[in-house]
């Protein structure tokens, strides 16, 4: 478990004194992947490294199974930091080193043999998915290899805890799917905690289970992902499940107004909608829409608008049988 109690990191910056954190507590259940999320500047890459203490905290307490990180010397801190891995944006990877000798890397860093990293990392390309690069060099590869790459060298220690520091923002669509895929998988494999940072609404969506909103270095929300995503309460979190503005849309209509939010429900051949009309004859107006589809899986929310109020209890109790799908009956503004 990873409990950070009051955290707060302050930098003095060319006009002052900049606060970073602000008070932040959190608690991250083994076996989490868990989600930070935020604009840019929330403080988010200042929290992950203030967990495995490459930033010190200017007040509060990283706690990491009982122990206070921020307590140890730095030879005990190097302990945890093998057991608290991490990957970038940018890969980080040794250019001038094979794939091999980069996942080795760390290995040779704690003292182990070479015959036993070398066993090890040819294991961990396989988890990867890129037994047949042990040879290549990061130049020769994709974006996506190589942060796959960075992903094996990470788990060259047998971690505990992953931080994943903007992981997916420098890949396409495409590659951050499979990467993102390969984390829930070590994830279930391993029983890795996993921390995600991210400004990336779609990636918490697809493979957190709780998140935290952080908006000016304060965690503004917190909770598991379909409840905050579906109820958003803090104006941070409506930008970031909104980002359209359409919790703020005015409908000047009569009829009764459902919000419904996908938080990965199964995409059909026939849309939910149009099947609500089948199965039970309400046809309703598409207000205002929002969503997208992430491998067979759909987000987003949507704005419909159902004749009267019998109307929306009959909607409402059909559509929420469908799973991952909340809806709720919303005023005018909405």
């Amino acid at each position: 478990m990873i409990e950070i109690k009051n955290l707060s990191k302050s930098f003095q910056g060319s006009d002052g004194e900049v606060n970073a954190l602000k008070n932040v507590t959190l608690t991250i259940n083994d076996g989490d992947i868990y989600g930070i999320i935020g604009m840019s500047g929330a403080g988010k890459s200042t929290l992950v490294r203030c967990i495995n203490m490459l930033e010190r905290p200017t007040d509060g307490k990283v706690v990491i199974n009982g122990t206070d990180i921020g307590a140890l010397s730095k030879g005990e801190l190097l302990r945890v930091r093998r057991k608290v891995t991490m990957i970038f944006q940018g890969f980080n990877l040794l250019m001038q080193r094979t794939c091999l000798k980069n996942i080795c890397f760390p290995l040779e860093l704690a003292g182990v043999d070479k015959k036993s990293a070398r066993k090890r990392a040819l294991e961990l390309l396989d988890i990867v998915g890129l037994p047949d690069k042990a040879n290549a060099y990061p130049a020769q590869l994709s974006g996506g290899q190589q942060q796959r790459i960075a992903i094996a060298r990470a788990l060259a220690t047998d971690p505990e805890i992953l931080l994943c520091d903007e992981a997916t923002s420098a890949l396409d669509p495409n590659t951050t799917h499979s990467i993102l895929s390969l984390i829930r998988e070590i994830n279930k494999r391993l029983g890795i905690t996993v921390i995600v940072i991210t400004h990336q609404m779609s990636v918490v969506e697809e493979i957190c289970n709780r998140v935290a909103i952080l908006d000016g270095g304060v965690v503004v929300e917190e909770g598991p992902v379909a409840e905050v995503f579906s109820k958003p309460k803090s104006a941070a979190a409506k930008k970031l499940v909104f980002p359209d503005g359409a919790d703020e849309i005015i409908v000047d209509t009569d009829e009764k107004k459902l919000r419904v939010v996908f938080n990965g429900a199964y995409a059909t051949r026939t849309p939910m909608i149009t099947q609500m009309a089948v199965d039970i004859s309400i046809t309703a107006n598409i207000l205002a829409a929002s969503t997208r589809c992430i491998g067979d899986k759909v987000y987003g929310n949507m704005l419909l608008g159902v004749p009267d109020e019998e109307s929306a209890k009959k909607a409402i109790e059909y559509l929420t049988k469908t799973e991952a799908v909340f809806v709720e009956e919303v005023c005018d503004n909405v």
